[in-house]
């Protein structure tokens, strides 16, 4: 792993939970030991009906395989350089688009996506990723942030998502040459981020991990890391929308922006509480069901991750949620 996610995965502790109140180690392991077969199960069959990146099935499997392989777990390399490779290939066969403004389908949100995935899959800046960072610095030039790419929640409906995923790309990518540019973009949503008022859980996750890569002050980070505490439910997650069911992608995504961002240490009664609500919603398989708010507009196939229409949302829940239990796993050798 890299950058934040390695930086911050052994966070010091802030408080501790009641120990009888609190999921055990083994049982937190356990649950990541559950969750990897299928995750790595569906990403491996995904490209044998799609060629293109996803959020859900590069993406957070990445993120969730590269935590899982930090803290010690048996991740085969070949498991994280399929995804990683499958997504450069994509951004490869678009280079040309990138390379006059267009972009790809998904726009910001896609392409900041598949860069985070290159970027934890340890991938060196090129010629394609340099006109990835040049479609990114002229992308909403004239707005203070990255606007989503449609109305399918909860990622592609973000644009606190699209402002993060293009802030990080930025970082990770800039050359020298695009210094100035990037600081000035970086400044302006910055402004924004501060002054925005997210109206749901995505909102607030990707607000706080935009505010912490914005390199805002420290003042700033605090109260979106309490806006998004605050909304934390009774049963210990969070639940996407406001006075909803609380969901794995949800509590999963909270866990690790609390943590990553430096506001949430994972034996903190908060988290603890987090992984708690999610060991108790994990079915047998491994896997987390989240219902899908998105309407289909790709013609349906399926990807080897149960739950039918509703496969993709939880197989980006399983995701995240196998990232946050992984986090606060022991570390083993």
């Amino acid at each position: 792993m890299t950058g934040m996610f390695l930086i911050l995965a052994s966070l010091p502790a802030t408080s501790t939970a009641d120990d009888n109140d609190s999921p055990k180690p083994e049982a937190v392991r356990a649950a990541v030991e559950k969750a990897l077969p299928l995750i790595l199960k569906s990403t491996g069959q995904y490209p044998e009906s799609r060629d293109c990146f996803s959020c859900h099935h590069q993406a957070l499997p990445v993120l969730a395989l590269s935590t899982a392989k930090g803290r010690g777990f048996a991740i085969e390399p070949d498991t994280i350089d399929e995804p990683v490779e499958l997504t450069e290939t994509d951004l490869r066969g678009a280079l040309e688009s990138y390379k006059k403004g267009s972009g790809q389908g998904g726009g910001v949100t896609r392409a900041g996506y598949a860069m985070l995935t290159l970027e934890i899959g340890g991938k060196g800046a090129d010629e394609m990723t340099k006109a990835v960072v040049e479609y990114l610095l002229k992308k909403d030039e004239s707005l203070d942030h990255w606007r989503g790419s449609s109305n399918r929640p909860p990622s592609e409906a973000s644009e606190f998502t699209a402002t993060y995923v293009a802030l990080r790309a930025l970082t990770a990518y800039g050359k020298e040459e695009h210094k100035d540019r990037i600081a000035l973009r970086a400044g302006k949503a910055r402004q924004w981020l501060e002054s925005a008022r997210p109206k749901d859980t995505e909102d607030r996750v990707f607000r706080l991990l935009a505010l912490k890569q914005a390199s805002a002050p420290e003042e700033s980070i605090r109260k979106a890391a309490d806006d998004l505490l605050a909304t934390r439910r009774d049963d210990g997650g969070w639940s996407q929308l406001d006075g909803g069911t609380s969901d794995a992608y949800a509590t999963g995504s909270s866990l690790v922006a609390l943590h990553l961002a430096g506001r949430l240490a994972t034996d903190s009664p908060a988290y603890r509480g987090g992984m708690k609500f999610l060991i108790a919603n994990q079915r047998e398989d491994g896997s987390w069901f989240v219902a899908s708010r998105s309407k289909p507009f790709q013609p349906y196939f399926e990807s080897g991750f149960p739950y039918g229409k509703d496969q993709f949302i939880s197989a980006a829940a399983s995701g995240w949620a196998a990232a946050a239990l992984a986090l606060a796993s022991p570390a083993k050798p």
